[in-house]
Parts: structure tokens; C-alpha cells; sequence
């Protein structure tokens, strides 16, 4: 059973004036994931959250004095706290009672890229007629969710794919490279944590450490790490972008 502490409802969008009565003495029975968002299911519907760029949540005991930015607490009767803290309030938090697949948020979000619906042939199809740069396609949440700024940057560079490259002109042996790319850069920042650029930690305050790991993101007049070229860095969409000229075609 929970109850629920709303201190700040100005995130991203105002947090509804009907939330805590919604979900307050419920019983949590599962929780998922769809691209970024969390969802926390309860008998009578489910909770919708994303992080934004700062937000984080903690596991912490009842008795803990919240700190500035910690935005909302789901207490649980066993003591502890699912507590939310977003320094830039850039998160969100929605409930629903309908199937949380139809909500604005999540309705119309393509495959996974873990999933065994995004692969070769699904990529090369998407990039028809596309005059988009790849890089753009495949941050494209509409196209397939999931993949940031630096793991696509991370995924071209071992497809060999140049990032304004148009994806029209992908090939199918190139999609095939790129899906399969996009999987073990995904896995392998899994595995060890996922990549702290400057504040990310996991659920036990760790940081992750796929960042040794990265061929090209951030290391911008550095050697490349396979051909000893100079890594080079470009804006593209308001983004940044990290190549090797030599490496990627």
C-alpha cells in the first residue's frame, strides 16, 4: 500500500491535482519500462515518469528529511521511500487508468532497439526515401527509442557510417551494421553502467563506466582509437557530434 508527498508540481508539465488521490493506498504489482519512461502499475492504473536530464529516484528510508529538489515522494508501508529529486524539474509524472500504451507519451513510440522488431531489415526500410542525416533517423523516437546523442554517435563510428551521411543513401549491408551496432553499444553500456558524462550514477550512487569505453563521443582532437586520426566534433541539431572522417564514410 502507498501514499504519496507531492512538494513541487511544476516539472515539465504540472503534475494533475488528482494524482495523489489516484494512487494513494494502492498496491504496486509490477514495474516496466517503454523507451525512457517508467511505468509503476497498480491495480487501478499506472504511474508514467521520465527523468529528464537531472532527475533521479532513491530508495530511501521514511524518517530521511527531503533535500531541496526532491519533487515527490511514493511512501510504502514497509518504511521506505521512493523519493524523486530533478534539480532542473525537466521530469514528469502522469497517471492514467487506461492502458498506459495509448497515452499521449507512449502511443505511436516505435520498436526498442533491444528488440527483436528493430533489426536489418527493419532499418533499411525506415531509411527509404529518408533525406534525413542517419544520425538524426536514429534518434528519432518515432523511428526506433532509446538511442541518445552519444550512443548513436558511438553506433555510427563502428558501422563506419559519417554521421550527415542521408539515410536514403544506407545500404542494406550498412543498415545491418548499424542495427547490429546500435545493439552491442546499447548492451556493452548496459553491462557496465551506462556512461557518466558529469552528475549520472546508478541506483546504488555508481558511475557508469562505458565513458573508457567511447571510440569518439567527447574526444574531439584526440587519435582515433583505431586508425590514430584526429577525432573530429560538429553541431548537428542543436547536438553534438564526434566522428572520424577517415573511419566513417
Amino acid at each position: 500500500m502507498v501514499d504519496v508527498i507531492v512538494r513541487e508540481r511544476r516539472l515539465r508539465w504540472p503534475i494533475a491535482r488528482h494524482f495523489e488521490a489516484a494512487i494513494r493506498g494502492q498496491t504496486v504489482r509490477a514495474i516496466d519500462r517503454r523507451a525512457k519512461y517508467i511505468l509503476i502499475r497498480f491495480d487501478a492504473g499506472t504511474v508514467i515518469l521520465h527523468l529528464g536530464m537531472s532527475g533521479s529516484l532513491r530508495m530511501i528510508k521514511v524518517e530521511t528529511p527531503p533535500k531541496t529538489h526532491d519533487h515527490w515522494d511514493i511512501r510504502l508501508d514497509s518504511g521506505w521511500v521512493l523519493r524523486y529529486h530533478d534539480p532542473r524539474r525537466f521530469g514528469s509524472l502522469h497517471w492514467t487508468d487506461a492502458d498506459p500504451a495509448l497515452h499521449p507519451l507512449l502511443d505511436g513510440l516505435a520498436p526498442e532497439p533491444l528488440s527483436d522488431d528493430f533489426d536489418a531489415l527493419y532499418l533499411h526500410r525506415v531509411t527509404r526515401r529518408r533525406s534525413v542525416a542517419i544520425k538524426h533517423l536514429i534518434m528519432n523516437s518515432r523511428l526506433v527509442v532509446g538511442v541518445g546523442n552519444i550512443y548513436a554517435s558511438e553506433a555510427l563510428f563502428r558501422a563506419r557510417i559519417a554521421p550527415r551521411r542521408a539515410a536514403r543513401r544506407i545500404t542494406r549491408i550498412e543498415a545491418a551494421a548499424l542495427a547490429s551496432a546500435i545493439k552491442e553499444v546499447l548492451n556493452e553500456a548496459i553491462t557496465i553502467g551506462g556512461t557518466t558524462l558529469r552528475d549520472y550514477v546508478d541506483a546504488d550512487g555508481a558511475p557508469g563506466y562505458f565513458r573508457q569505453k567511447l571510440f569518439v563521443y567527447e574526444r574531439a582532437g584526440a587519435a582515433c582509437r583505431v586508425c590514430r586520426s584526429v577525432v573530429k566534433h560538429f553541431v548537428q541539431g542543436q547536438r553534438s557530434t564526434y566522428w572520424c572522417s577517415t573511419c566513417q564514410r
